[in-house]
């Protein structure tokens, strides 16, 4: 079928998910490019319905409803300037947190709220090895477009869940995580993540919040130059880096 008209009924319904009001009331997210199509598709991810450009043949057939765009039609739907011929609407998992947390690194933010941070959060967390990602109140939309541009398809390769974030440390502390956090104020000494431990991440002007700092060991990554802070994505990266070499060895 070929969809010529930007009205098109499937077409608008697919633009919402531009938004975050459209993500919610769908239960989906859009994705675009065929790296992310096909890295959706290969992790298991839900695609409820494929986009291609007139003219081009999809590398992938998933079970799916699969629809031919004209050029204009598919620039409507997407949020690039410059789209690739492929997108595709992908149902959006559930984000509950789970009542026991799996073993490992699980990574925490605190109201981080650029969506390249969060997507390169993300991406690091996958490369290294983390159990999951818990987002508290204030984060980014990790189904935002930017977001998951950033993730690279990371972000189907590990659970992310939506949380009230103090509650959520406590639960994670009966349940013998350690909790570290990035702090200004910290030791220089990384602690002993355990086999069990969870990284929280500070907004990236104010940092983590005094309720979570109390909950937290605090990490204070050493610096030899004359810059006083890092960016949120850079200083989780290293942190992330360094806990997950600890934690194998």
């Amino acid at each position: 079928m070929l969809i010529q008209s930007t009205s098109n009924p499937t077409v608008k319904r697919v633009r919402s998910l531009l938004t975050k009001k459209g993500r919610r009331e769908t239960g989906m997210h859009l994705i675009e490019g065929e790296r992310l199509v096909a890295e959706a598709i290969s992790s298991g991810a839900g695609i409820d319905s494929l986009f291609i450009e007139e003219g081009r043949e999809p590398l992938l057939f998933p079970n799916c409803s699969v629809y031919q765009v004209t050029r204009h039609v598919l620039e409507s739907m997407t949020d690039t300037d410059t789209p690739q011929s492929v997108c595709a609407a992908v149902m959006t998992p559930d984000i509950k947190p789970p009542d026991e947390y799996p073993k490992g690194l699980i990574v925490a933010l605190d109201c981080v709220q650029d969506p390249g941070n969060m997507g390169t959060i993300i991406r690091t967390a996958d490369a290294m090895g983390a159990a999951g990602l818990l987002l508290g109140a204030g984060c980014a939309d990790p189904f935002g477009p930017k977001v998951l541009r950033s993730t690279m398809g990371s972000i189907y390769h590990l659970p992310i869940w939506h949380c009230e974030l103090t509650a959520e440390l406590v639960k994670l502390r009966s349940q013998d995580f350690r909790l570290i956090c990035g702090h200004l104020a910290g030791n220089g000494v990384l602690p002993d993540p355990g086999c069990r431990c969870a990284l929280i991440i500070g907004n990236e002007g104010s940092g983590v919040s005094d309720a979570v700092a109390a909950l937290c060991d605090k990490y204070r990554l050493p610096m030899f130059g004359r810059a006083e802070s890092l960016n949120a994505s850079v200083a989780a990266g290293i942190m992330m880096y360094e806990i997950a070499k600890e934690m194998r060895k």
